[in-house]
Formats: structure tokens, C-alpha cells, sequence
């Protein structure tokens, strides 16, 4: 029966427009004048190393609702895996500030799984990027030193971010679970 329910989600994964996402942000406290901006992927655009040099909090929804084949590392999360067989949808969260501090979160309508918070584990699932977005600078993605994320305790949906912005900027690349919206 499992198996069976799992297809179904993928198949309706596969042929519905809706897919966990983004859906609010907001900066709480910075040194500068940035806010929040979730970015449409439709027109192409470049991520990295000072592509955007503003004060916002940015993010955007990448590869939606896939099955996982094999296990994901994550370097944020409840577990150090995402296993095989879990429905995950990818989003990439990033500050590319020249200097500045930021405060704040970014709000997904599904639970967050996993977060990729460093190179090698965002190296290692590029394969869930798939958008017209082109990553640049890609050795430079990651946390920098001092920086940190962490997960609402009270609220999974929630992702808290706190870092300091500077060339190339903070990237990272949070997982979530299927989104209910997606089954619509």
C-alpha cells in the first residue's frame, strides 16, 4: 500500500503546477537596507560570487517533489540523511552582500528535511537544482565562518538564517518534504 501511495505522489508531483515552495521571508535585523526576495526562475539569471552585491535575503525554489534514488547527505537536520525514497523539493537561500549582517527567515509551505550548508554537500546534489539558473563561482558556495541556520524547533516550515555577507556571499540549499499543495 505504501508503495502504491508513493507512485501516486509522484505521478501527481509530476503533472501538477503547485510543488513545495517558498512562500515568505523576512530580514528581522541588519546592517543595511536589504528585504526579502523570492526570485521567479522563469527568466534565467546568475547565482554567485557577486552577482547581485544587495542587502536582501534571497531564495528560490529549484528542483520540486523527485524521489530520491539514493540517500542525500544533509549537514543541517534532524538526520545526516535523507534516504532513499523520501519525495524532497530543493531550494537555494543566499545573501550576496559586498558586508553587512543579516537576521531572518525564510517561511516553505512543507516541512524543511535537510539543509546543505556547505560545499560538498551542495556539490553533491546539484542534481536537484534543474532551472534555468546558472551557478557560478560554485567552489565558493557555503556557509562562511560564524555564520548559521537552524530550523524552527516550534515550527519545521521555518528556516532561521544569521550571517554576515561578504564577497562571495552565503549560499545554501534547503530540502523539503512533499508539499500538500502538490496533490492538488
Amino acid at each position: 500500500m505504501r508503495r502504491m501511495i508513493l507512485l501516486l505522489a509522484t505521478l501527481g508531483a509530476l503533472h501538477s503546477p503547485a510543488a513545495a515552495t517558498v512562500i515568505d521571508g523576512e530580514i528581522l535585523r541588519q546592517t543595511g537596507n536589504g528585504e526579502f526576495v523570492k526570485l521567479d526562475t522563469d527568466p534565467p539569471f546568475s547565482v554567485g560570487y557577486d552577482t547581485f552585491n544587495t542587502d536582501h535575503l534571497y531564495a528560490f525554489d529549484e528542483d520540486q517533489n523527485i524521489e530520491l534514488i539514493e540517500p542525500i547527505r544533509v549537514d543541517i537536520g534532524a538526520q545526516p540523511m535523507i534516504p532513499a525514497g523520501s519525495i524532497v523539493a530543493s531550494h537555494y537561500v543566499f545573501f550576496d552582500s559586498y558586508n553587512g549582517v543579516q537576521y531572518g527567515y525564510v517561511m516553505f509551505d512543507a516541512p524543511i528535511l535537510g539543509i546543505a550548508a556547505f560545499q560538498q554537500t551542495m556539490a553533491a546534489t546539484d542534481f536537484l537544482a534543474n532551472t534555468d539558473v546558472t551557478y557560478i563561482s560554485e567552489e565558493l558556495r557555503g556557509l562562511e565562518r560564524g555564520d548559521r541556520v537552524w530550523i524552527d524547533e516550534d515550527d519545521p516550515h521555518r528556516l532561521w538564517v544569521y550571517w554576515a555577507g561578504s564577497s562571495p556571499g552565503d549560499y545554501i540549499r534547503v530540502f523539503t518534504a512533499l508539499s500538500p499543495a502538490a496533490m492538488m
